[in-house]
């Protein structure tokens, strides 16, 4: 009922304003068609009373219950309201725990130290300024100023004396000078200090590659004077062959029989020289191996391998000495024994020489008689030190021998 009262009262207080936008409408005056004049409308006669509506009061939240008030010195006070801005927030420190106060309670206390405040001294405070002291400082700082530079100027005048650059040659070691030929000998001689008779031995130098056999350097040489050692021979002979090597003066004589004994080992053959006929050197294939290792295999380019038993052996009594380059491009050889004389000993040492000549390749560059073959000429006893000797005396020896017994 209220509520109509209420729609009715809207009703009348819409359609009896004057607004000028409203449109006349049989709406906007429901009561003019009923009636002609406001008198015959009951509803005009008395105003209906308004009754007000009243609503009941919200209730307010009860505001939080404060916290008890508690000492402060148990619990810490409460951290402040967060804050907007980027700045972290320090930590609060933690209550110390029972565990934390049990490690802590033995550590040793530490005093804190007070240093004394330090005061700038006034002028006045100064101590007095020793004059005397000052002035023989600065002397000794001047004189070792004075000293500094001396030396300074001293080491430029020696710089601007050295020219620039300084080149400094390594030193080289000094040749040995060479001595004549029977200059040489008269050293060896001298030298030879052992008790026994010394061999003296010549050592020459040659200037050919040891990697090419076909310039390999060997030969053989007849020693006018004897050779200074004592030849032991085996001959590979038979029939009236081994009876001329026999007669000729050969150590060892024998046939298929020696050859067999050699193989199986019964003979050892110790011997300087080994000496074959022709019609025995294929029977030597069963004690090749053997021979070539001790350098005693028969070869025809040496003399070893021929028909002539008797006179390779008679020439091997009167001083036949063979000579071959070694792995270093060196020829050893013994030439006499140091009781020869001076003479014989240039003789032996000038007949190595012709022969050595004889045998040179003939693929070497032939720019003379020497050069580019024998590089140096060494000559010594058996326990005494090398003696260099020249060329020129030594291709003088070798001419000299050319002519006496080559002519």
């Amino acid at each position: 009922m209220a509520s109509l009262k209420l729609l009715l009262s809207q009703a009348r207080r819409h359609c009896f304003t004057n607004h000028p936008s409203h449109f006349h409408s049989p709406l906007s005056h429901p009561f003019r068609s009923f009636s002609s004049s406001s008198e015959s409308n009951p509803l005009f006669q008395q105003p209906i009373p308004i009754q007000p509506v009243s609503y009941p009061v919200k209730p307010q939240d009860p505001p939080p219950p404060e916290p008890e008030s508690q000492p402060s010195s148990d619990t810490q006070p409460p951290p402040p309201p967060p804050q907007a801005s980027n700045t972290p927030i320090p930590e609060q420190p933690r209550a110390w725990t029972r565990e934390d106060i049990r490690y802590v309670k033995d550590a040793p206390s530490i005093t804190p130290v007070s240093y004394p405040v330090r005061v700038a001294p006034l002028p006045d405070d100064k101590a007095p300024v020793d004059v005397d002291a000052m002035e023989t400082e600065r002397r000794k700082i001047e004189a070792e100023d004075q000293l500094r530079k001396k030396m300074m100027k001293s080491v430029e005048d020696e710089k601007m004396k050295v020219p620039f650059p300084l080149f400094i040659k390594p030193k080289q070691k000094e040749k040995p000078p060479l001595f004549d030929l029977s200059e040489a000998i008269r050293q060896v001689k001298a030298n030879a200090k052992a008790k026994f008779d010394e061999t003296v031995e010549a050592h020459v130098r040659l200037g050919i590659d040891s990697k090419r056999t076909e310039l390999a350097v060997r030969g053989t040489v007849i020693l006018p004077h004897g050779a200074p050692k004592a030849v032991t021979v085996a001959v590979f002979a038979e029939g009236a062959e081994a009876e001329e090597a026999k007669a000729a003066g050969a150590d060892i004589v024998g046939g298929k029989e020696l050859i067999e004994e050699i193989a199986s080992g019964n003979n050892k053959l110790k011997v300087d020289k080994c000496f074959s006929t022709p019609g025995m050197a294929p029977h030597l294939g069963k004690i090749a191996q053997y021979l070539r290792k001790r350098r005693l295999m028969p070869d025809k380019k040496l003399g070893t391998l021929t028909s002539d038993i008797a006179g390779q052996l008679k020439e091997l009594r009167q001083g036949r000495i063979e000579f071959k380059m070694e792995s270093k491009s060196i020829l050893h050889v013994g030439v006499g024994k140091v009781s020869y004389k001076e003479e014989n000993l240039r003789e032996n040492i000038g007949a190595f020489m012709n022969a050595v000549l004889q045998a040179k390749p003939a693929g070497l560059k032939k720019t003379s008689k020497y050069a580019g073959y024998v590089l140096s000429v060494h000559i010594c006893s058996t326990i005494g030190p090398g003696i260099p000797v020249s060329i020129q005396s030594l291709s003088k020896a070798a001419d000299n021998y050319k002519k006496a017994h080559m002519v």
